[in-house]
Parts: C-alpha cells; structure tokens; sequence
C-alpha cells in the first residue's frame, strides 16, 4: 500500500495554492514549487489569507492555523520535490507547459512517488506518456476554489495502476473530499458538461439574444444556478475556458464543442475575467460592471 505524507504542488497560482492548503490542513507537509518565486511567495501569501478568513467564520481555530503555516514550505528549487510521496502539477492548461514540467520534475522524484496532474481535460494517457511512471500516473482534478468545493475528479490513464488509483481516492478522503470516477475522455464529466453551457451563453451574448446582464439573471434565478454562466466563466478565466473547449473541439471533432468567436476575441484582448480586471464584467471599480 502506498502510502502518502510528503505532497508536493507545482504551480502556486490559484488552483495550485488551494490544493496545498487543503492538503496541509488535513495533516499533510506540503511542498510548493514555483519556476517563479514571486509566484510561490503570492500562492503563500494567498493561503495565509484564506486561512484568515476561514478563521473568522469559525471553521478553523487559531491553532489549526499556526500548524497549517508549519506544514507549508516554498521550495526554493526543484529537487526539495525529491521528499514528495505524491507531486501534483496545477500549472496551466496547456499541454507543452505540463510536459516540459514532468521533463524536469521526474528525475528528481524517488521510483514509487506518484505523479498527478490538475488538468481539467487534457488526456491522462497522453499526459503519462511524457512521465517515467505512466502507471503511477493519473488526474486529480480539483474544483475552483478548492478550499471551498468538495468534489474531485480522479482520472486513470490507460497505464494507472490500481496501487496509485487506491492511494489517489484514499488521499482525497484524507482531504474531505468526495470523488467522482471518470473515464479518460476529453474535458472528462464536470467540464464536459460546464464547458459547453458557458460557450453557449457566450453565443447567445454574440448573436444578440440577450445582454450579459440579462443573460447571468435568467440563468441564476431561472435554473437557480448560484452564479451566471458569464460570471462563472470570468471567475473560472476566460483562457481557460477557451483552453477547454479547445480540447473539447479537437478530441471529440464535432462542431457543436466550437469556441464562439467571441471568447476567442476578449482572450486574444488579454480580457480574461476577475484575476486581470477585465472579461465580461469590468471589476476595477466598485461595483462590477458588464463590457458588452
């Protein structure tokens, strides 16, 4: 049985903070690396202020924090990974990137560490064949903002095997939260099905039927969604959205998975929702306020 104390995250952005949070806050010693370390500095400063506020809605106490903190460390460069006993890469979604990661992140790590990727919908089977350890291999895809949603993804390559599948479900009990099983198929099952609604509200925006605004409130009071399509994706990046639907179109080669024009036009404009400013609402002011 493998069994799993050190973690190891590579990406200190969003995705890559939240998911070294909660694993330092169920008891693991976590390892953040970051080929930026202003970028590692942030994801810390990230996790301390996520901390504060669950401290203040009383659902950690002061100590919980303090220990927290103690099993957090930025590593300062890639062999600290050589400790992990699992090393989860949340980088962006981008193929190349990921691969160039497992180029420099495999021959550190010891023969039975697993390998994980954060990847909302990039083929596992494909990803592994880039690693030295296909079959300890697999897709831990956590929801954004991991601190705070409970579900997770876990996704088997061809190659998984069952040893590293059993430690990846029982790691995520570990962490409180509850898995789904997906097959290895473009976008996998949240994304497959999120993705092309999101697009969808970005076409009824592109052809007219409704304004962003208008849009958002339908959806949110009339199929009681807690956010709207075009909120969540500016929450979610408008780049990754694209990025997904991009695979989505690729993989699955039917026209209906097109990314609508329009997202192509604000990602190509830098307008990629809350963590620049801009998408489709404006949130340098106050107040958001919609750019179409």
């Amino acid at each position: 049985m493998i069994e799993i104390r050190t973690v190891g995250v590579v990406g200190a952005g969003q995705m890559g903070s939240g998911i070294a949070h909660v694993a330092a806050l169920a008891g693991f010693d976590v390892l953040i690396y970051d080929v930026s370390p202003e970028e590692a500095r942030r994801g810390m400063e990230r996790i301390a202020g996520n901390l504060d506020r669950q401290l203040r809605a009383g659902k950690i106490t002061e100590a919980d924090r303090g220990a927290v903190m103690k099993r957090l460390a930025a590593a300062g460069d890639v062999l600290a990974l050589a400790e992990a006993d699992l090393v989860i890469e949340a980088a962006t979604e981008r193929e190349e990137i990921k691969r160039r990661i497992y180029y420099q992140v495999c021959p550190v790590l010891k023969p039975e560490a697993i390998l994980a990727t954060n990847t909302s919908s990039i083929s596992i089977t494909r990803l592994a064949s880039a690693t030295d350890r296909p079959e300890r291999f697999l897709g831990i895809h956590f929801m954004n903002p991991v601190p705070v949603m409970k579900l997770v993804e876990l996704v088997r390559g061809i190659a998984t095997d069952d040893p590293t599948f059993d430690a990846a479900k029982r790691f995520s009990a570990r962490l409180d939260k509850v898995t789904t099983v997906s097959e290895d198929f473009p976008a996998f099952i949240v994304n497959r099905i999120l993705m092309p609604m999101i697009n969808e509200a970005i076409y009824t925006l592109y052809e007219g039927v409704g304004s962003v605004e208008s849009i958002d409130t339908a959806l949110r009071l009339g199929a009681n969604h807690p956010m709207g399509p075009l909120q969540l994706a500016d929450f979610i990046g408008l780049d990754t959205c694209l990025s997904i639907m991009q695979v989505l179109h690729d993989g699955m080669s039917d026209s209906k998975y097109r990314p609508c024009p329009l997202l192509v036009k604000y990602v190509e404009a830098g307008w990629i929702g809350r963590k620049v400013g801009r998408g489709f609402y404006d949130y340098r002011g106050e107040t958001p306020v919609p750019t179409r």
